[in-house]
């Protein structure tokens, strides 16, 4: 993959750009716990994916109106839950570099807008004008629909927007959508990270 030649990034964010995986297992845990179903099997699916593909997966009898309040119940969990979310090593440096290289960036996540602002804030991490979240789509990941919709607000061709993911779902979304696709947590990717780090002076004109 030839960095230097990347217009645009576009993150994920849980789990990319901010750990909240504590945070993320507790909302989950409780949910399973009100539903009534196993928290290790609904955790074991949920990394990455929106909410309520999760719910459609644990609860497959409960028609759409169903699914949203359920999902609309496991976000509300989340909400408050920030107070051991931070930036995860390298975000803060690489981000603060693609700035200083003039380097476009956003984030696609499988959060709303609320759940995204109240971690980046716990973060330290500024929300980014043009952040697709997943009230913008009608399809959430593994569908390419918010990467390509990523892509087209930063105004650069899909084929040089590097996607920054740590999920398989996300992965795939960003390949779909054809992007080349840096993964962490050592998932197969066209690049594999240690941690953001790596990126840090890479991408984009020197």
């Amino acid at each position: 993959m030839e960095l230097a030649a990347i217009a645009a990034v576009l993150f994920d964010m849980d789990g990319t750009l901010v750990d909240s995986d504590a945070a993320v297992e507790r909302a989950w845990t409780t949910w399973a716990n009100d539903h009534g179903v196993d928290a290790a099997a609904t955790i074991a699916g949920a990394h990455g994916s929106p909410a309520e593909n999760t719910v459609r997966r644990m609860l497959p009898d409960l028609d759409a109106t169903g699914v949203r309040a359920a999902a609309d119940h496991q976000l509300e969990l989340q909400y408050t839950d920030v107070a051991d979310v931070v930036a995860l090593p390298g975000a803060t440096e690489l981000i603060a570099d693609l700035d200083a290289r003039s380097v476009p960036w956003t984030i696609v996540t499988s959060a709303d807008v609320r759940l995204a602002k109240a971690r980046l804030d716990a973060a330290g991490i500024a929300v980014p004008p043009l952040m697709v979240t997943v009230e913008d789509i009608s399809a959430g990941k593994p569908d390419p629909e918010g990467f390509l919709l990523g892509a087209q607000r930063l105004g650069a061709p899909p084929d040089r927007c590097l996607v920054v993911e740590d999920s398989q779902p996300g992965i795939a979304a960003g390949q779909a959508a054809g992007c080349p696709v840096a993964s962490l947590r050592g998932l197969p990717a066209d690049l594999v990270l240690g941690s953001l780090h790596e990126l840090v002076g890479r991408i984009g004109p020197g």
